[in-house]
């Protein structure tokens, strides 16, 4: 769940400062702790979280950097902000570099302090939002897009299929200064690699056959803006070499052209793919996975976030609700879903929500509505009831309309003569569906006339 309270730690070796401060941020709401000096501060950390360090430059044995420094080793997500009465624009520039998230001067403005803080909170809040997930792997992971945000650094987004990499990379973008700008993506592996140059740095007119205009490439179209390059490691080792050349010199030619364009972009790229075994084997350049790899970001896998898995499934149940119709899972359909691996991640949860709304017959989800795979998979099979079962065909030498009724038939009793859910099962619009039990004459058993059973909530009229 979201938390309650932000929490601060307060380091400064001047007790009346560190009272001072404790106070203030106390009367605000945050939860507060202090420490004395850097050496108490790194101590407090290692049993601790903190949301937000709040700590002096200038004390006694290790310095606020040192502090930084130490923090952002062990914890590259830890967010940081300096209180200098010393420190000059270099060393406030320095602290940025070294991932400090801002800077106040001292004697501390009480509201600057307080804008501060609840600025770099509030970022933190706002990504809640973006990235569903309260686990320490996922706060671990804002709190890291947060501090490498404002940076123009190259980051390589690294994680199993599903994991949510092109969602990472939007919050990059929006959380950074160059939100303004245009954010593109692109997928190198679903363009032909004949294509992909021209698609990526533009082309002349008649530059290859086709070409009958001059066309920016996406480095032109995105300059000041973000591009986020998925599946990188397909580029071929020509692409390779010209990315290199963008990434590092911020210049690009068009296909057919010796003309230098000067750009400035922001690059987001992502696999899932070992480009460490690739750059080996020589298929991926070494030099450009280090120019790649300045800022890792590594993506938990769902399995290792099992306490998310409840509020993913609120958001994909919102998402699902039509109408009038609002959602629910049983605590024992829930129970499965935390308890399955999900090699396929968020993207396989969302799948196997959507699949169990469409096979629900009220509002709630249980076990049995949820796909064969997961209850063989965590022992729950004998929860599945027969309607998870393929459709069974009718025995040859009969007409192709035999066969039609009998699916709609099947598909009518599975969904207990719901007509919405019976056309998505199907795949037929809910329209043609009513046609068909008219023509065929279906009804559910009991009923009196073609048309009576066939009726549906005025919710499910609409969707059809």
């Amino acid at each position: 769940m979201r938390p309650s309270k932000r929490s601060i730690l307060i380091v400064d070796d001047e007790k009346n400062q560190r009272d001072i401060l404790d106070m203030i941020l106390a009367a605000e709401g945050y939860r507060t702790a202090t420490a004395p000096s850097a050496e108490a501060a790194l101590r407090v950390t290692k049993t601790e979280r903190f949301d937000l360090v709040l700590t002096d430059l200038k004390m006694g044995g290790q310095s606020g950097l040192d502090l930084l420094r130490a923090l952002t080793q062990s914890d590259p997500s830890q967010l940081v902000i300096l209180m200098t009465a010393h420190g000059s624009i270099e060393s406030v520039k320095h602290a940025l570099r070294l991932g400090a998230v801002d800077y106040l001067e001292k004697p501390l403005d009480c509201e600057r302090l307080l804008a501060v803080v609840a600025q770099s909170l509030a970022r933190l809040d706002a990504l809640d939002d973006d990235l569903i997930g309260f686990s320490e792997p996922m706060q671990k992971l804002k709190k890291l897009i947060l501090k490498v945000a404002a940076s123009d650094e190259t980051v390589l987004v690294r994680g199993e299929s599903g994991t949510g990499k092109e969602l990472v990379a939007r919050a990059l973008h929006r959380h950074s200064p160059r939100v303004a700008e245009v954010f593109h993506v692109v997928n190198c592996a679903a363009i032909n690699e004949n294509l992909l140059e021209s698609e990526l740095f533009g082309h002349e007119k008649g530059a290859f056959t086709g070409a009958v205009a001059e066309k920016k490439g996406l480095f032109e179209v995105a300059d000041r803006g973000t591009l986020f390059l998925d599946e990188i490691g397909e580029l071929n080792v020509t692409l390779q070499a010209k990315l290199l050349r963008a990434l590092q010199e911020g210049e690009v030619q068009r296909v057919g052209s010796t003309k230098i364009i000067r750009v400035d972009v922001r690059v987001v790229a992502a696999t899932n793919r070992p480009l460490e075994e690739m750059v080996k084997e020589k298929t991926f350049r070494e030099d450009l996975y280090y120019r790649l790899n300045v800022i890792p970001i590594h993506l938990p896998p769902l399995r290792d976030r099992r306490d998310d898995i409840p509020l993913l499934v609120e958001r994909f149940l919102v998402r699902q609700a039509r109408g009038a119709t609002h959602y629910a899972v049983t605590p024992e359909a829930l129970r499965v879903l935390q308890a399955y691996d999900w090699p396929g991640n968020v993207r396989q949860l969302e799948s196997a929500i959507k699949r169990a709304v469409l096979m629900c017959e009220g509002d709630t989800i249980d076990v049995h509505h949820l796909p064969e795979e997961i209850l063989r998979a965590t022992g729950d099979l004998e929860a599945a009831p027969a309607q998870s079962a393929p459709f069974s065909l009718p025995s040859e030498g009969v007409s192709v309309e035999e066969v039609e009724r009998s699916l709609i038939l099947q598909a009518m009793e599975r969904t207990d003569w719901n007509i919405t859910r019976a056309a998505k099962l199907l795949g037929m619009t809910f329209r043609t569906l009513q046609y068909r039990l008219d023509k065929f004459g279906l009804r559910r058993p009991g009923k009196t006339s073609a048309s009576e059973p066939n009726e549906t909530s005025a919710s499910e009229s609409v969707e059809g």
